[in-house]
């Protein structure tokens, strides 16, 4: 049977009637024109850089169907194209460093697919429940593709999840979560999928992973304290040394991501102290120090600051642009954004 995500993330801001409000003056200082690169698919989300820098691959929903794919999209076209697929649950797409070829996950295998289907479809027609969730899909695994969308291949195949992968700086390892042993946690594999090896091994879920620009360190989210209560940890690739870089049990705090300078990470936050309905997702950056051995986390700031939900942050590979998942658009659909990052030079 299914097991579903410990962490159902809910958006409050989906649910607003009301536009967003947005504290432009605060974000100035960090983002330069902020424009919405996604259009013309009914939502779209957790988009990352090829390594020259000229193209996003992204999770969207195709119109009429109920499940996220992946698509590929030139920065400067407004048209993306399907690379998975088209059936079945997909997400987390990430570039090989060569840029010749990326993963994804995808459930397309799931033998009642049909059914699968169906059961979302009737649940749409019926309204639906508009939040962001994710199940630990049993029948997802991460495939290999070229960026012409020939020679998938197929990377992972024990029982369970597989998902959540990205590929090491060298491109020679991949990290990813599994379910494998019956609880979400972290593994290391070769690029080819073989090797396998458990990076943690605690209750509750580990996920979200991706390696330093060092390729020494590892981070990812968890709510192994408390459930739902996601915080940001990082781990050292031998699994030897983790360190704990939030700790506050009344803010999620997930989906981080490193800097190409590796001096600071950028995360999503949001206070849940009274309760999801008035949380509100926004940007923040960590400083960080670390070395072979060790791993702090040092100043922190906040970034966006807006009733819209700003999520799922990434840089591009000169660290000149940050790209992040975002209501604040006029429709208050998910769609992906892009703003010039103006601590670049730092």
């Amino acid at each position: 049977m299914p097991v579903l995500l410990a962490s159902l993330l809910v958006w409050p801001s989906l649910l607003l009637a009301a536009p967003p409000e947005t504290d432009r003056d605060h974000e100035a200082r960090f983002l330069g024109e902020p424009r919405q690169v996604t259009f013309g698919l009914p939502r779209a989300g957790e988009g990352y850089f090829s390594p020259d820098g000229k193209m996003i691959v992204y999770q969207a929903y195709p119109i009429g169907y109920p499940f996220y794919q992946i698509y590929l999209q030139p920065l400067d076209e407004r048209t993306p194209r399907l690379l998975s697929t088209g059936r079945g649950r997909t997400t987390c797409a990430y570039f090989h460093p060569d840029g010749t070829k990326l993963i994804f996950a995808s459930a397309h295998t799931d033998p009642a697919i049909d059914k699968t289907e169906l059961a979302a479809r009737e649940e749409a027609a019926k309204g639906g429940r508009r939040r962001y969730q994710w199940d630990f899909d049993p029948h997802m695994d991460i495939y290999e593709i070229q960026l012409d969308g020939t020679g998938m291949r197929r990377l992972t195949d024990a029982p369970g999840y597989d998902a959540e992968g990205s590929y090491s700086p060298d491109g020679k390892s991949i990290v990813f979560t599994s379910s494998r042993d019956g609880d979400a946690d972290l593994y290391i594999m070769d690029a080819d999928g073989g090797n396998v090896r458990q990076l943690t091994n605690q209750p509750g879920y580990d996920g979200g992973p991706f390696f330093s620009p060092c390729g020494r360190w590892v981070i990812f989210r968890s709510d192994r304290q408390k459930e739902h209560m996601l915080q940001l940890f990082a781990i050292s690739v031998d699994g030897k040394t983790e360190v704990q870089l939030t700790d506050n049990l009344d803010q999620v705090n997930w989906c981080p991501y490193f800097h190409p300078s590796g001096k600071y990470l950028i995360w999503s936050g949001a206070d849940y102290s009274k309760g999801p309905m008035s949380a509100h997702f926004n940007l923040f950056t960590m400083e960080i120090e670390a070395d072979d051995t060790s791993f702090r986390g040092g100043k922190i700031q906040q970034v966006t600051s807006s009733t819209a939900a700003d999520v799922l942050p990434v840089f591009s590979p000169d660290g000149k642009k940050l790209m992040w998942t975002s209501t604040r658009g006029e429709d208050g659909t998910s769609q992906l954004w892009i703003a010039d990052w103006l601590r670049a030079a730092e």
